[in-house]
């Protein structure tokens, strides 16, 4: 196991025991909470479905030169963590840890299994990500879809860009106040992300 699989079962595994000490009645609330967010990503699968799931399919999946998997690690945030647990059942978050538990032999993300993403509900830079050759494809013909994928791009934002209240650092300090702490909490530990709450007045 390396580095970057050590933090992310340290995050996984602090998700889980969280998750179990809040209760069914919180868990509730906190899936009722995320529902905004769940909704944007409906959005973003249903545009990347419209437009770039032939163009995608063809020039990385089926050649498995995907350059958005050819990482062995990806970057996440904690919440991805939270949301991902919050949608899978428990033996598909089993099988997360053994993913992070072995050696990754390959030079792709340690996500990557033999149809696709090992996630449930996948980290966000993942379902955010088009390579530029993807994006002249279809943008050269299809300009409207610029425009909604631009859109998109401003409603992740709100979600993750903590220039005001956002889920993603709401549900870093959920855990913090239960005493944990990740690595992937970076809307609380990043220098950077920590200077854009200070200057909207935050902290």
């Amino acid at each position: 196991m390396n580095e970057y699989q050590q933090e992310q079962l340290e995050a996984l595994k602090i998700v889980r025991l969280g998750l179990s000490r809040i209760g069914g009645m919180k868990r509730m609330e906190l899936i009722k909470t995320i529902r905004d967010y769940m909704q944007f990503r409906q959005s973003v699968d249903r545009f990347l479905d419209r437009y770039f799931s032939d163009v995608c399919n063809r020039t990385c999946y089926l050649s498995r030169t995907s350059a958005c998997c050819s990482k062995d690690g990806i970057i996440t945030f904690f919440a991805d963590t939270v949301v991902n647990a919050l949608h899978a059942p428990p033996a598909q978050l089993d099988r997360l840890e053994a993913v992070l538990n072995r050696v990754n032999e390959g030079h792709r993300c340690v996500y990557l299994g033999s149809h696709g993403c090992t996630w449930t509900v996948r980290p966000v830079v993942c379902a955010m990500f088009l390579c530029d050759r993807a994006m002249a494809a279809v943008f050269g013909v299809a300009p409207e879809a610029k425009k909604e994928w631009e859109s998109l791009r401003r409603q992740e934002k709100l979600f993750k860009w903590p220039d005001r209240p956002v889920l993603f650092d709401l549900l870093e300090k959920m855990f913090l106040d239960l005493g944990y702490r990740s690595t992937l909490m970076h809307l609380n530990l990043s220098p950077g992300l920590l200077r854009v709450k200070k200057e909207a007045g935050l902290i």
